[in-house]
């Protein structure tokens, strides 16, 4: 049904295997449900692209909860939606159909996370129909000293993978709905940010190191970058009006003149403050999250527990310290105890 009412939502539900990857008890392959059947097709085409985008998803769900894990959305299911595959894709489906700004990173993340997997995967020889940046093998400046070399990450197929694989194809903009292109366009964001974020990495040639011939290769930045980009485009993200005519338009109508960039975040509508536990909506709320008494940020007990106050309890831990070796031949240490304060929202 939501997939029926959601269409660019529906790819959203492969992020499942990055959570069955990264928990579940076996390694979810292209009949694993929910993908859809244009992704099972593709997934029995390209079998070797299995892992990566497998572990694509994983990138990326692991990066949306390192980015969130302080604040009230902290891009997890409700506790027990996490049982398996239908109920965990039904939590997801349902946070990326509503159209907010956390369906803009989760979208994006993840996208990402599928181009930064596969592109790895060319680069370490794992596919058989990419490798690394041929057009990179051969110039350079020999009067400057350097020339391309090495194995230069090519995110083209990794791109073009992506598109195929989550971007569902419309004809135009006109009479769809907002929330199917705000989803294209966040993933095509995804992929903009692992391009934008690429760098030169170069090794010295020489007598002694004096570095006389450099030797040069684009390599991608690691995703923890990535996932800070999208962050920062997250926190600056762009409501846009569901009303489409011949292209997007931003709610704000003083503010329509500004143009939308490509690397933009979009959402549809506002979010809700992710507070109370709501199930049906997949949001798990703040209830029994551990907070910081002393931080005035997303993570302190003020902000985090929405004003419900919160819990606190003496964690007592114990371990081995002040270690020495003593001859011969064994190490003797004393057993340390700590008292620590723990505050849980209520």
């Amino acid at each position: 049904m939501l997939i029926s009412l959601c269409p660019a939502a529906a790819g959203g539900t492969w992020m499942w295997l990055g959570i069955a990857a990264s928990g579940g008890p076996e390694k979810p392959g292209c009949a694993s449900p929910p993908l859809s059947r244009r992704q099972q097709e593709l997934c029995k085409q390209k079998p070797e692209l299995v892992p990566a985008i497998r572990e694509g998803a994983r990138l990326g769900l692991q990066e949306c909860r390192s980015q969130f894990r302080h604040e009230r959305w902290d891009c997890r299911p409700p506790p027990n939606a996490r049982r398996g595959p239908a109920a965990t894709a039904a939590a997801f489906g349902h946070q990326l159909s509503s159209g907010t700004k956390e369906s803009a990173f989760i979208s994006a993340v993840t996208t990402a996370g599928l181009v930064h997997s596969v592109t790895r995967s060319c680069s370490a020889g794992n596919i058989t129909e990419c490798s690394c940046d041929t057009n990179l093998r051969h110039g350079g400046s020999a009067s400057e000293g350097w020339h391309w070399g090495g194995c230069s990450d090519d995110i083209h197929y990794g791109m073009s993978f992506s598109r195929k694989f989550l971007d569902m194809p419309i004809k135009n903009v006109t009479g769809r709905s907002g929330l199917v292109v705000m989803n294209l366009h966040n993933n095509e964001a995804g992929r903009q940010a692992v391009a934008k974020l690429m760098s030169v990495d170069c090794r010295c040639h020489g007598v002694s190191g004096s570095c006389a011939v450099k030797t040069c290769w684009k390599t991608m930045s690691s995703f923890e970058k990535i996932g800070r980009f999208l962050k920062d485009k997250y926190e600056n993200s762009i409501q846009i009006s569901d009303r489409l005519k011949k292209k997007l338009r931003r709610k704000e109508k003083n503010q329509r003149k500004i143009p939308i960039g490509k690397e933009d975040l979009l959402y549809v509508n506002k979010s809700p403050n992710y507070c109370v536990e709501d199930q049906k909506l997949g949001i798990p709320g703040t209830q029994g999250r551990e907070c910081n008494r002393t931080s005035e940020g997303p993570e302190g007990c003020n902000l985090l527990c929405c004003g419900r106050g919160y819990n606190t309890h003496v964690v007592r831990h114990v371990e081995r310290c002040e270690c020495k070796f003593v001859w011969c031949c064994y190490v003797r240490c004393r057993r340390c105890e700590t008292m620590t304060d723990v505050h849980t929202c209520k």
